[in-house]
């Protein structure tokens, strides 16, 4: 990657490298991802398309067993795996994990930042302090904590790096019940665009994902319910709830060099669901 031509980001015809190069701008072999929720639904989904790459994979979760069969699934794709327990809403936790992984791997070049939690709230009225603070706990206050501890790390290395955020529709639109579920999932991209505009000049590129409804234990409830498949699954065009694999392609983008000009944008990912 020495050369000129690459450097700029544009086609040298008298660079006899530049097509080796485009050919592997996918290759992850020798970096290393942290995803958090990422041994079970969406984050699962990330890992697979990382690893395929030859990406190496920290997981967090709060689920040992579901870490464990994480991770077996993902070394049996040829790369290193580490998983740790780690409630991301608890920053001492979320500092302690980050060591862990940076011992355990070495380096962390891409940090997808997908663990969250879903709201409970009967209504808004009703919704409870608790109720607030247990959703923001995790959603923006855990983000806010592996984003910092993530692009610190990447700051002081120099190598650059990609912070990737999942977010939600309901940062956008109207979600009944959902009001702090979408106040979290809003404070996340606006923490998006500041980390690209701030840290561009470390070589650090940060965006978000958003999702349309996906099968996943989060949304089990709603996309077994009869009501709900009939008035929702017609406004998606692809006509299908999406897979957590749909989401494998774009996390190797965002973890490779064909993201390297790619930043503070927010990418949808839904079927067509937010379009119609």
């Amino acid at each position: 990657m020495g050369s000129k031509a690459i450097s700029r980001g544009r086609y040298d015809p008298s660079d006899n490298n530049y097509g080796a190069h485009m050919a592997d701008i996918f290759d992850l072999n020798g970096k290393v991802a942290l995803v958090t929720g990422g041994n079970g639904g969406i984050g699962l989904g990330m890992a697979r398309g990382l690893a395929s790459r030859g990406c190496d994979i920290a997981i967090w979760g709060t689920n040992a067993t579901k870490n464990a069969t994480a991770r077996a699934e993902l070394e049996a794709m040829g790369v290193r795996v580490a998983d740790f327990i780690c409630d991301v809403g608890d920053q001492s936790q979320v500092e302690a994990a980050f060591v862990a992984t940076v011992e355990s791997l070495g380096r962390v070049d891409s940090c997808f930042v997908n663990a969250g939690v879903g709201g409970r709230a009967e209504s808004f009225v009703s919704m409870t302090d608790d109720e607030w603070h247990r959703v923001m706990r995790v959603n923006l206050d855990g983000a806010f904590y592996t984003a910092q501890v993530a692009v610190r790390h990447m700051v002081a290395a120099g190598n650059g790096g990609a912070v990737v955020f999942t977010t939600s529709g309901s940062a956008y639109y109207g979600q009944a019940r959902g009001q702090h579920y979408g106040a979290s999932k809003a404070g996340v991209i606006s923490m998006t665009k500041a980390i690209a505009v701030e840290h561009a000049r470390h070589g650090i590129r940060c965006n978000a994902i958003l999702p349309g409804w996906i099968e996943s234990e989060m949304t089990e409830a709603a996309l077994g319910w009869d009501t709900f498949i009939a008035k929702v699954l017609p406004r998606v065009p692809l006509r299908r709830w999406g897979d957590p694999n749909d989401f494998s392609g774009i996390a190797a983008y965002f973890a490779s060099d064909a993201s390297k000009y790619h930043t503070g944008d927010v990418i949808t990912i839904d079927g067509g669901y937010h379009s119609f």
